[in-house]
């Protein structure tokens, strides 16, 4: 028999257009020859629905979806996920569903309550499993987290099924792709039996699904893998001659992108996402010059066309003519629109306002903020009055420990490369104009000291320290939660180095907690993943 893998790109919700992409993609995978197509974890209300569970009008919406879906799909077989109800209790559910009806729900045994799942919140756990006999095949279902997990393998283990399918929504963060290929290998091994692993692709909020798909045989080797961030089905041959099982993909697995280019790409897509499914039209940002909001300028681009996105510079008396210049070269290099809105006279009129206010006091980090502000305000009124999207320019790095101004350039609706390290802003500069082998980014930014230009002089490292030190504080702290002292030995930087960059980032929670949603690129981002405090008064020593 002949089984296609559909990698689709559901939208949380949209329950009437999912089942449209459903039909649309099994359209594609029946006119491949395939007999059963599988679907990934909740692809009918999407994933993941949050606290849509919790109104019993989205439960109906997408039971009677699933209705429809069934009786729409009499030609071959399908298994798609969904959400189930029985009495009061929900669950994370697959759906098999074969001449126009459903003839098996099988409910996830094993429910993530980390990171960023809260399924324990919403769901109860399944405790049966079937076998499911189809063209001569014995099929066994499990939902993502049941193959991950030893608990959720060893009912398995005795199961007289000849084929492993797991429906997965999987999200994406830099190097997870390898993991996952380790835990369906360790799976087929353990069960010795072949797997079929179909992950979500697209972007939710924070959230971004790059697919990857994969097949494992028998002996945990990979023999089939689909591309990472695409929509598409990917379809392989099962042959059973009395109990031996072979596979036989029609196309040889996708190679797994490289560490930076597979972050490119999920910053795109988040993007294209987040604009396409909320309905703007165009994005909008500010144009500075510098290396973060070009890096953002050309991914917007990229994921959007040059038609839908525009820059502003809003220069002052600190703007160098070089940062000026380039911003606009930028814009030319993508061939976006670009408005020019200086704020010096702006600047002056707010100063005189606050004179009687600030009394003669010596300037500080007020009036500082007050041109970040001045330019958020700026940009908020041109969203307004388009209904643009503002995009913010901040990295994880300035978030991270406050370097960043409430109400001024944290002032937007999404902010592309809030979970991207500065470090990595770089990399990913020097990636975009080697693949264009031309100077999409200019190379005077890629190579100018970064600054926020709010003073005579500034330059981020006379406060910060270099980048390279700062960033891998952040990653021993935020995404490895190392303790200071250990932190410090791993990193082998100055004691009182790390414990003023922890500090900093403890005290920072409050504006993080204001800052807009952006794509989660790494293993433990600030939101869904950090959920510390504000109030809070411990201190590692």
């Amino acid at each position: 028999m002949r089984l296609g893998l559909a990698q689709i790109n559901p939208t949380v919700g949209a329950i009437d257009a999912n089942v449209k992409l459903i039909l649309a993609n099994l359209k594609k995978s029946e006119q491949q020859g395939c007999d059963l197509t599988l679907f990934p974890e909740l692809a009918l209300p999407g994933y993941p629905p949050e606290d849509l569970i919790l109104k019993p009008a989205f439960i109906d919406d997408n039971l009677t979806a699933l209705k429809s879906l069934a009786n729409a799909a009499k030609t071959s077989a399908l298994v798609v996920g969904f959400i189930d109800r029985i009495g009061s209790q929900h669950f994370n559910a697959a759906a098999w569903v074969e001449k126009g009806r459903v003839k098996f729900v099988y409910h996830k045994t094993c429910l993530p309550n980390y990171g960023v799942f809260d399924e324990k919140r919403y769901f109860y756990p399944g405790s049966r499993h079937k076998i499911l006999p189809y063209k001569n095949i014995r099929f066994a279902l499990t939902i993502c987290e049941d193959i991950w997990r030893e608990e959720g393998l060893k009912p398995l283990k005795n199961l007289a099924s000849d084929v492993i399918l797991n429906l997965s929504a999987s999200p994406y963060h830099a190097g997870k792709i390898s993991h996952r290929e380790k835990v369906v290998q360790k799976a087929a091994s353990f069960l010795k039996k072949p797997v079929f692993y179909c992950n979500m692709v697209g972007g939710q909020d924070e959230l971004v699904f790059d697919g990857g798909s994969l097949v494992s045989s028998a002996m945990g080797k990979i023999v089939g893998r689909c591309r990472q961030f695409e929509e598409t089905v990917f379809v392989s041959d099962i042959t059973k001659k009395g109990r031996e099982i072979s596979l036989h993909p029609e196309n040889h697995p996708a190679l797994p992108l490289n560490g930076i280019q597979e972050i490119y790409n999920a910053l795109v897509l988040g993007l294209r996402d987040y604009v396409n499914k909320n309905g703007f039209i165009k994005v909008v940002l500010g144009l500075s010059g510098g290396i973060d909001s070009s890096l953002v300028a050309t991914i917007a681009v990229k994921a959007l066309g040059k038609e839908r996105v525009v820059g502003v510079t809003m220069p002052s008396k600190y703007n160098l003519s070089e940062t000026k210049n380039d911003a606009v070269k930028l814009a030319q290099n993508l061939n976006m629109q670009i408005i020019e809105l200086p704020i010096q006279n702006v600047v002056e009129m707010f100063l005189k306002t606050l004179a009687p206010s600030f009394d003669s006091l010596p300037p500080n980090s007020a009036e500082e903020n007050l041109q970040a502000r001045i330019r958020g305000t700026l940009l908020m009124a041109l969203s307004n009055k388009f209904g643009w999207l503002v995009l913010t320019t901040g990295n994880k790095s300035e978030t991270s420990i406050g370097y960043t101004t409430l109400y001024g350039d944290m002032a937007g609706g999404f902010a592309v490369i809030k979970d991207v390290l500065k470090t990595t802003v770089y990399d990913l500069a020097k990636l975009i104009n080697q693949q264009a082998k031309s100077e999409i980014i200019p190379t005077s930014v890629i190579e100018r000291a970064p600054t926020a230009e709010l003073r005579e002089n500034q330059k981020d490292e006379d406060s910060l320290g270099p980048y390279a030190d700062l960033d891998k504080i952040i990653v021993g702290y935020v995404e490895e939660n190392l303790p200071l002292k250990v932190l410090q030995q791993k990193t082998q930087l100055p004691l009182d180095y790390a414990r003023r960059i922890v500090q900093m980032i403890d005290q920072n929670e409050y504006k993080r907690r204001q800052s807009p949603p952006g794509v989660k690129i790494t293993p433990r981002a600030f939101g869904r993943d950090h959920r510390m405090p504000i109030t809070n008064r411990y201190k590692q020593s």
